[in-house]
């Protein structure tokens, strides 16, 4: 049996499925798995989180592009239409795999492009609560993998998913995660002891605080002394422009007490919402990793959201909301003081998002479903 692992979106997707590779390559000696990406920059990071799995044996590809093609995303980032052309360029290559794991939506343009046979499975990436991640277009994957029973009761609620093709209590970003995080020292940013500030906005424009408060943000930072600040935004926010994230760590990264990372691997390993002890953020996913450990938060509504029981927004009931940074000193003392009356809310929101024991591997829980549900017959 030959199963392949696609990588066509950007780099921080990538800690979302490979776990589940590895291990189908330990666990199963007899199934061959293929990696496969856009660029050699990517395939440079793919190689190197296998390392952390040196029992497993996997098969390492570029996909097939025209050489100015893949130049012009190696230097500028993908787009949608640089995907597609991948996936319509290589389709007599995956349809030779008994099935194709991916970690995003674009793929099912494979079935337009004629690649039928394999089975598509889709382990998400991520466990937001924007109801993008819940879309009823999923019904086109052959099996899914989520973290818990919150995906599930809402993709059951939007007939996305059936009974006997999908299976929960999977987050592998943790696994590897864990195994990065063991073999380096701990990373210590700033030479004193003050509370550290991590501010995420996310890259879409119009939910993201960025773009109306970003800068006024990154200022107020620089011209205090209480607080340790790090600007890590959705890895996307600055894929494309690699001129203004120049320009921000030319404007800030001088200040001792702030850390302007515009996407380094930083950014996607847990790193920075490890090591903050509070976060300032909109909507990305990636509060639900901060929370693993409860502490404050503080939630920028710059988008003028109605999001008072809404469930696209359920994550901002976990700290203070606010829709100006008028009063930003006074909200962020108020987050920490506030903390204990959010603090039995987060830890259920986390049960029920990631129906997992913590610091448990869940890889393996995805390799042995993906390969009972292949063995089974789709």
């Amino acid at each position: 049996m030959r199963i392949v692992f696609s990588y066509i979106a950007q780099v921080h997707q990538t800690l979302h499925s490979l776990p589940i590779a590895m291990e189908i390559a330990q666990r199963y000696p007899e199934i061959e798995v293929h990696l496969v990406c856009m660029t050699e920059t990517h395939l440079t990071f793919i190689k190197s989180l296998a390392s952390y799995y040196p029992k497993a044996r996997v098969h390492f590809h570029l996909l097939y592009l025209p050489k100015l093609l893949r130049t012009c995303i190696e230097r500028y980032g993908q787009t949608p239409l640089s995907r597609l052309i991948c996936l319509f360029l290589n389709r007599h290559y995956f349809s030779s795999f008994k099935c194709i794991v991916v970690t995003e939506e674009t793929s099912l343009y494979l079935r337009w492009f004629g690649v039928c046979s394999p089975a598509l499975i889709w382990t998400m990436h991520g466990a937001g609560d924007r109801n993008i991640g819940f879309s009823r277009e999923v019904r086109g994957f052959d099996y899914v993998l989520m973290a818990g029973h919150k995906q599930e009761q809402r993709f059951l609620a939007n007939q996305a998913i059936r009974p006997g093709h999908y299976c929960t209590g999977v987050y592998a970003k943790f696994d590897i995660v864990s195994r990065i995080h063991q073999k380096k020292a701990s990373k210590k940013f700033f030479a004193n002891n003050r509370p550290t500030i991590l501010y995420n906005p996310h890259f879409v424009t119009r939910f993201s605080s960025w773009h109306r408060f970003g800068f006024s943000i990154l200022h107020y930072f620089a011209h205090q002394n209480r607080y340790n600040f790090i600007f890590a935004p959705h890895y996307r926010l600055f894929d494309r422009h690699k001129d203004k994230a120049r320009h921000l760590i030319k404007a800030f990264g001088h200040y001792s007490h702030m850390l302007i990372d515009p996407g380094s691997l930083y950014s996607v390993d847990m790193t920075y919402t490890s090591a903050a002890d509070l976060y300032i953020g909109d909507v990305s996913s990636q509060v639900t990793e901060f929370l693993v450990i409860p502490r404050p938060c503080l939630f920028l509504n710059a988008h003028n959201a109605q999001w008072k029981g809404n469930e696209n927004y359920l994550f901002w009931t976990l700290g203070l909301v606010r829709d100006s940074i008028e009063s930003l000193q006074n909200d962020i003392e108020e987050a920490f003081l506030t903390h204990d009356t959010f603090a039995k809310h987060q830890k259920q929101y986390i049960q029920e998002t990631f129906s997992l024991t913590m610091g448990k591997p869940t890889a393996s829980i995805g390799a042995d479903a993906i390969v009972h549900f292949l063995n089974t017959g789709p």
